[in-house]
């Protein structure tokens, strides 16, 4: 087995870079409502194989705002359930429709097809844009089978920083945990795509930050699949995951 991917052990799927927000703080910049999104054969495929070779904690589907294209997510979670693989994760901003008779749909297709930890993102960044009616709808349809529900807020400087964003952030959070959807750790904002361009007063710019999101390139543990199929130094359309985590060597 190669040893740069050896202790492989979680998969994620950057369904598409579209999303409904048009947030404050993302890292990626700005987004269209559609766009590029992965191919659902091809990353149900993908999960059939990595976890033949590797022994896979968990599994990750989000975005953009993955829920634009919910098809794709269902299918990554039904392979990921088929190979038993136990930590089947969502991160969505809760908002791809106001049609409740869709939300009540997609909630139910999730939990069908085996999604088993579901993170809302909300904060006083996402909520800037979008709305949170829906939202709520969503988190009150995702409760109903049981799937376990956390928000997942994004916090400027650090959680206890005292800024207007942060004060917003807490409020939000409070209405949920009124509904009892409790939060999550969250993340903290790297400065980065839109963060550097609306929000540089709050970081210290001749510091050097380290994105969270990096993997070590020697001894990668979470391997990343794009919506347009890349992934390490390959491409899932044109190669084969398996020759891909094989062939791989630090650039």
């Amino acid at each position: 087995m190669n040893q740069y991917t050896a202790n492989l052990n979680r998969i994620e799927f950057v369904i598409t870079y579209a999303c409904t927000g048009r947030c404050k703080h993302c890292s990626e910049g700005d987004h269209n409502n559609t766009g590029e999104h992965i191919d659902a054969g091809a990353a149900a495929e993908a999960v059939r194989k990595i976890a033949e070779r590797y022994r896979m904690d968990s599994l990750m589907t989000f975005g953009g705002e993955p829920l634009l294209y919910p098809e794709a997510v269902y299918a990554i979670h039904v392979a990921a359930k088929e190979m038993k693989i136990p930590k089947r994760q969502l991160i969505t901003n809760g908002f791809f429709t106001r049609d409740k008779g869709k939300i009540r749909d997609v909630a139910g297709k999730l939990a069908q097809s085996g999604v088993n930890d579901v993170c809302l993102s909300v904060d006083a960044f996402h909520q800037e844009t979008i709305p949170l009616e829906p939202v709520m709808e969503f988190a009150l349809e995702i409760k109903r089978p049981g799937i376990r529900l956390r928000t997942h807020p994004a916090w400027l400087v650090e959680k206890g920083h005292d800024n207007a964003y942060n004060r917003r952030t807490a409020g939000i959070l409070a209405e949920f945990e009124n509904m009892g959807i409790m939060q999550s750790d969250g993340n903290i904002i790297f400065p980065g795509g839109n963060a550097l361009k609306y929000l540089r007063d709050y970081f210290d710019l001749d510091k050097e930050y380290t994105s969270p999101y990096e993997e070590d390139p020697a001894d990668i543990r979470a391997v990343c699949i794009n919506p347009n199929g890349d992934v390490l130094n390959g491409n899932l359309y044109r190669t084969d995951i398996r020759k891909i985590l094989q062939e791989y060597v630090p650039a």
